[in-house]
């Protein structure tokens, strides 16, 4: 779910904070990419995207469809010069159960309006409660590590949440920013977050670039304080305040700048404050979540295993063999000719504080001219 209603509220209070650019300002840079977020978007792919989205028998087919979008995504931003790391989610901490459990509920209730769009011939809701019932699951993940593996793109698995370990690679400078939809990667600290690095060409669309350090000068907050409003907007691990929208959430984290005090202060004749509001746990968890030490990640993009490839992909999974050698083959081919990088990972170009006493004379000595022959002419005649 992400934090509720923050991407237009940073729109609307500070927009620049957010920057839009095109996939090729990211060439030569390292992006950890939300692995769980990208599959679901590939899970919900309803379009035929060319021939992409049909087996070798020409059909399209839903069981790959993790596959298909993770290999020739995966594909056009390295051939964009993006070198990608996919960091997968691990096990959910126990505050976030209860979002877990509306989850499912909502799932069971999709379930029943789609057979009643199915049994009503209504096609548009037969999709819309489709996509709602779209879950991925253990062995999506799997499948989809197995693929990178043979791309020869590395992969991480967190210890809890993706998001957070995303923020603390980009912190530790491991990579230089987070590809994700979810907006709680900012709630984690994350320094840079990009969303829609991972759209598909059919939606294109520039990419957001998100500044944390914009986003709290902009709403003129520290990190604590913007933890507090991103639980009080909504968040996975604890009920907000009914009736307190991101305007109003705003207004009272800027009076009393704690949720403390906010709840010692608000009125509760018009607010209803939940029962056993776990704020506090909730805060802990975006403050000190469960990640693995960035120094102890090694980061390696290798050569993709071709023939692995086709062995995994074109057997039960029906890839089209020859469209899967040409992508090994990209991939190969970006990976031996992009190696040089960007030249600012390895230089930070400074002002010169000592010019060349040459030029500083000869500065020095136009402008003595300059200033003489401005005094030698007369006014209102032409120079």
């Amino acid at each position: 779910m992400g934090i509720l209603g923050l991407a237009k509220l940073v729109a609307d209070v500070t927009p620049g904070a957010i920057k839009e650019r095109e996939l090729k300002h990211y060439f030569g840079r390292k992006v950890a990419v939300d692995a769980s977020m990208c599959l679901y978007q590939f899970l919900i792919a309803v379009r035929s995207e060319g021939a992409q989205l049909t087996t070798v028998d020409g059909e399209t087919t839903r069981h790959i469809l993790h596959l298909m979008g993770t290999f020739y995504r995966t594909i056009r931003l390295v051939e964009q010069g993006v070198k990608p790391v996919y960091v997968f989610d691990g096990k959910p901490p126990n505050l976030k159960g209860g979002e877990l459990a509306k989850r499912a509920e909502r799932r069971d209730e999709a379930q029943k309006l789609l057979q009643a769009a199915e049994e009503a011939g209504n096609v548009e809701d037969v999709e819309k409660f489709n996509r709602r019932l779209v879950k991925v699951t253990q062995e999506h993940a799997e499948e989809a590590k197995q693929l990178l593996k043979l791309m020869g793109i590395p992969y991480i698995d967190a210890p809890c949440e993706a998001e957070a370990q995303c923020a603390a690679l980009v912190k530790a400078g491991k990579v230089f920013a987070t590809a994700t939809e979810d907006m709680d990667a900012l709630t984690f600290g994350c320094n840079i977050l990009l969303r829609r690095l991972t759209f598909s060409e059919a939606r294109k669309m520039p990419v957001q670039e998100f500044h944390f350090d914009k986003v709290l000068e902009g709403l003129e907050l520290n990190h604590n304080e913007f933890i507090d409003l991103c639980i009080m907007l909504g968040c996975d691990y604890t009920n907000s305040i009914k009736g307190i929208g991101p305007k109003r959430a705003i207004e009272l984290i800027k009076t009393h700048r704690s949720l403390e005090n906010i709840v010692e202060n608000l009125d509760t004749k018009k607010y209803s404050i939940p029962e056993d509001w776990n704020y506090k746990q909730a805060r802990i968890l975006f403050q000190e979540p469960e990640v693995t030490n960035p120094e102890k990640i090694d980061l390696k993009w290798s050569d993709p295993d071709e023939e692995g490839l086709v062995e995994f992909l074109c057997g039960n999974k029906q890839f089209n063999e020859e469209r899967v050698r040409n992508g090994a083959k990209k991939l190969y081919k970006a990976r031996n000719t992009s190696t040089q990088g960007r030249l600012d990972t390895f230089f930070k170009v400074l002002p010169n504080p000592n010019p060349p006493k040459r030029k500083v004379e000869e500065t020095k000595g136009a402008t003595k001219k300059a200033k003489k022959g401005a005094a030698g002419r007369p006014r209102g005649r032409p120079k």
